[in-house]
């Protein structure tokens, strides 16, 4: 019943999208408005104080500190994007951006940081950043590489800073190379590491920013940056085994849907005239794939368009309606085989993470409330409300987890036991130890099976329209014997 009320949530939310866009969009409007007007003020303010300040060549400290702090608190120390060219020390030009209150700072970090200046100029808006969700964030393997380096250089006595802008001289990604500096930048001006990571959270997740934080208060920076390297080892290594299970199968249909096209808008027609003069009537099976020959001829770019709306939609949808991206969810996982490889993996990540935020001293409210955010899937994002919920009313974490058909028995009851001889975090570890390896095979299992499955597909497709073209022709032999 559940799923039929998610499912009427899904279409009428999907229907409202439209009207959602636009209030988004007027609301964008209204922020840009706000912002221009922000800017003006701001411009307006550094004048009167350019002009106050005109001719007074004489300035104490105090008195400089405090019309920079009566700057400071007009102006709310709003950054401004700057394009700067550089040389680095080996003669290399490198482009870049960088944000900050004022042209001058960018000036005085990129000298700090070792780089001749070639010229620094604000950003036009027309080449102002545009960053969709999801896109912009770094990938798991690239995340995993930089924080084995980061902890290679604090172990060998490279104070945390220096290790950042080597990493940052070091790559040769404009986008990358921002990151880094912003990073520095926030360490030379006294935050945080952490701090640092979640003044850019939209790039960093949430997970790392937590276990960075928790390992400031413990002092052992290193050993966490190498568990979290370990952990997002492991994440790209389980992407790079579903795209390698996927790979050959999305080309196989890729080719399948060519060689169908191909047929029908080359090969047909080319016997379309000829069985039409005939007098006999042509078997079902070919007047099928006649007709369908003739609507792909005629309606083919049609057919193009209504693919992609198809694809934009969902997306849209399953990104921004929760009701529509659960059902899909609740849809997949509980398909035959395909939703056993993503259950392994979902409970593979969920405990892999919740061990790691366990043994490093995270309480257990904290560690649900931080697994809530970076969960994608919205069926064990649910599970770890009710959790939270269970918790504050004195509850286990086990309750809410009990006879969920998301969570299999055996990670439950490995649970329970954890839970009742307080090693939770130990069991953790082993319930994701055994799923990832269940998950691990599964995938090769799927790999090996599903290649000849493609192939018969493919000869299935391409079969059905030569025996359709062939079968009237026997018929015309006959008729002529």
């Amino acid at each position: 019943m559940n799923i039929f009320i998610s499912v009427y949530h899904g279409v009428r939310a999907f229907f409202l999208l439209p009207k959602k866009l636009f209030i988004s969009s007027k609301d964008k409007q209204l922020k840009k408005e706000k912002n221009k007007e922000n800017k003006d003020r701001i411009a307006r303010i550094q004048e009167e104080i350019k002009q106050q300040t005109k001719g007074i060549d004489n300035k104490t400290t105090s008195t400089k500190e405090t019309s920079e702090d009566s700057l400071d608190s007009l102006i709310e120390r709003k950054r401004v994007s700057f394009d700067y060219i550089v040389k680095n020390d080996m003669g290399q030009t490198l482009k870049g951006s960088f944000d900050a209150l004022s042209e001058s700072e960018v000036k005085a970090f990129l000298i700090n940081e070792g780089y001749e200046i070639v010229s620094i100029t604000p950003q036009k808006k027309m080449n102002m950043e545009i960053r969709l969700p999801g896109f912009g964030k770094m990938k798991a393997g690239e995340i995993s590489f930089a924080l084995t380096q980061l902890s290679t250089y604090i172990r060998a006595g490279i104070p945390l800073i220096d290790s950042v802008r080597i990493l940052a001289k070091q790559t040769s990604k404009p986008d990358k190379r921002k990151v880094y500096d912003r990073i520095v930048y926030d360490l030379v001006t006294g935050e945080s590491f952490s701090a640092a990571l979640e003044h850019q959270s939209d790039i960093f997740p949430r997970l790392l920013i937590n276990m960075v934080k928790t390992s400031e208060m413990t002092g052992d920076l290193p050993s966490v940056l190498d568990e979290m390297s370990e952990y997002y080892t492991s994440i790209e290594e389980s992407k790079k085994q579903m795209m390698s299970a996927l790979t050959y199968p999305l080309v196989v249909l890729c080719l399948t849907i060519v060689v169908l096209v191909f047929c029908l808008i080359y090969i047909v027609p080319s016997f379309t005239s000829m069985y039409d003069a005939g007098e006999k009537e042509l078997p079902a099976i070919t007047q099928f794939t006649m007709s369908l020959s003739a609507f792909v001829s005629g309606y083919w770019y049609l057919l193009l368009i209504g693919l992609i709306i198809i694809i934009i939609a969902y997306q849209l949808a399953y990104h921004n309606i929760k009701s529509f991206k659960k059902t899909m969810q609740t849809f997949f996982m509980k398909l035959p085989v395909v939703g056993n490889i993503i259950i392994y993996n979902e409970v593979n990540m969920f405990t892999k993470t919740f061990a790691s935020l366990l043994n490093h001293s995270v309480n257990i409210s904290d560690s649900m409330d931080i697994l809530s955010k970076i969960s994608n899937n919205e069926i064990y994002k649910e599970i770890i409300m009710n959790t939270l919920d269970t918790l504050s009313k004195g509850g286990k974490i086990s309750t809410s987890f009990r006879g969920h058909w998301a969570f299999p028995v055996v990670a439950y009851e490995m649970l329970v036991t954890g839970e009742s001889t307080g090693q939770l975090g130990t069991m953790m570890e082993k319930v994701s130890n055994h799923f990832g390896n269940l998950h691990k095979n599964m995938i090769g299992s799927i790999k090996s099976l599903i290649e000849p499955i493609t192939l018969v597909i493919l000869a299935f497709a391409v079969g059905f329209i030569l025996i359709s073209i062939i079968v009237p022709m026997f018929g015309m032999y006959e008729t002529i014997t």
